[in-house]
Order: C-alpha cells, then structure tokens, then sequence
C-alpha cells in the first residue's frame, strides 16, 4: 500500500509540475497586465491603464480586426472544404490517384512554414500580375490561411469519418434517402463535434499565425500577431500584456463553448441510443 501511495503521490505531483509549467507563466502574465509600471517585471501597484491605452491604440485595433474578420472566414472555408475531401478520402470508392491526392492535402502539416508562405507569396505574384491585381492584402492572407489551416481539419474529420459505423448510412440508403439527404440527417450530427473542433482548430492557427502572414501581407492588412512581433521587438511593452491577456480570455471562452456543443452533442446522441434500444 505503501508503495501504491507513493506512486500517486508521485503522479499527482508531476501532473501539478506539468500544469504549472504550461499555465503559471500565463497566469503571472495576466497579473502583470494590471501592473500600473511602464516596466513588466517590477510590480509597483493595481491598474487598468494599460487596457485603456490598448483600446486607445488605433493600429493595434486595426491589426485585431483583420485577423478576427481573416480567421472567422478562413476556418469556416477550411471546414466546408476540409470536409469535402474527408467525404472523398473516406465515403468514395478507391480511385486512382487517391494517395497522391491525400498526401497533398495534408502536405502542409510536414511543410516548414517559411516553404509553404515563400510558394504562396509566388503564387500570388505570378497570379497578380497576370490579371493586374495586388498580390499582398487581406484576400491572399484568407487564402493562405485557407491553405494551410484545412490540412489540419481535414485530419481531423477524416479520423471522425473513419470511425462511424457506415452501417448507420446504408441503412439510411435502404429506405430511400439519397447520399445528399443521409449526409445532412444521418452524417452531420453525428460528426458535429468533430466540425466544432476543426473550425476552433483553425480559427485558432489563423489568428496565431505570423510567418505566413508576414509574406503575403500588404500594408493595407496587418493581422495581430505581426503587429505584437514588431511591437516586442523594440522592447517589453506592457500593453502587449493586456493584448495577451484579452486573448486568453477570448481562446479559453471559444474553447468552453466548443465543449459545451460537444457536450450537448454526445448527450442527445447517447439519448437517441437509448430511445432506440428501448423502442426494439
């Protein structure tokens, strides 16, 4: 018994180290935002001052907008598409080409970032100047985000579309129902989830990103995390604190959101489930 206690002592303990290594610089971070010294590290009393000055600051405004309009509709495109080729790479029949077609589709979760943006900043330029349009603004970061942030949904749905019982769906097709109505009836509520997660997934690394951001903005579009790296870069600033703080605030609030739909999604599966063995 002795033993056993000292191996959950043992447990508990590392599980506290690992906790407070990811998450007590972010908490120290918070404290400090409401630190009314110019200087980060010196605590010399309670303020708000540094999130008035941030809600002040005209460009850093600017720069979060880009990236919250940039990674609302970046995520939604990369899960309409992301789930367009888990359907083909999952629910279609082998066809030729299918591992080509898969590993291009997920190449961008091996591709070094800087290869990945130098090719897109390419792209762009030889479009651009074939039709005579800019090659750097918000439209090639949506698309650039688009690129890469769908790579990381499609893994995602794929491993969820793999596991459901296609049973469920040929049933569906037995009586009656085309591949269009059992996708949106039989397919969709159950991968919901798995939706949720991918969307929060990639409005997460779109709003993160800052490598391929820096290649293929313009300077009518700064997303967020370009204007902190160049912030920072002159020195510890203490509004950049409140910035991060705020954003923590906002991931923490969209993962708890995104846990509760998955929460109320697996009850009223597990409700149907029952309803099921009860009526046979």
């Amino acid at each position: 018994m002795s033993s056993l206690h000292r191996t959950g002592l043992f447990g508990k303990g590392m599980l506290g180290f690992g906790y407070a290594f990811l998450y007590l610089p972010i908490l120290i971070l918070i404290i400090f935002s409401f630190n009314s010294s110019r200087i980060s590290t010196v605590w010399s009393g309670f303020s708000f001052k540094w999130y008035i000055a941030l809600f002040k600051d005209d460009a850093m405004l600017n720069a979060a907008w880009v990236s919250l309009k940039v990674a609302f509709a970046s995520a939604t495109v990369s899960v309409i598409l992301a789930t367009l080729a888990a359907m083909v790479l999952t629910r279609f029949r082998p066809f030729r080409g299918r591992t080509l077609f898969g590993a291009l589709i997920t190449a961008p979760l091996v591709m070094p970032e800087v290869v990945t943006a130098l090719s897109l900043l390419l792209m762009f330029t030889t479009v651009s100047g074939f039709f005579g349009t800019s090659s750097k603004g918000m439209l090639s970061i949506f698309l650039a985000h688009v690129t890469f942030t769908m790579a990381f949904v499609t893994v995602v749905l794929s491993s969820r579309l793999a596991e459901l019982d296609k049973s469920l769906e040929e049933a569906a097709m037995d009586l009656g129902a085309n591949r269009v109505k059992v996708f949106f009836v039989i397919t969709l509520p159950i991968i919901m989830p798995a939706l949720v997660s991918g969307w929060l997934l990639a409005f997460t690394l779109s709003l993160d990103d800052v490598v391929i951001a820096s290649f293929v903005s313009g300077p009518s579009a700064t997303t967020l995390p370009m204007k902190i790296f160049s912030t920072v870069r002159l020195g510890p600033n203490p509004k950049i604190n409140a910035l991060a703080s705020l954003l923590v605030m906002l991931v923490a609030q969209a993962a708890v959101i995104g846990w509760y739909i998955m929460q109320r999604q697996e009850k009223r599966r597990l409700r149907d489930i029952q309803l099921a063995l009860k009526e046979g």
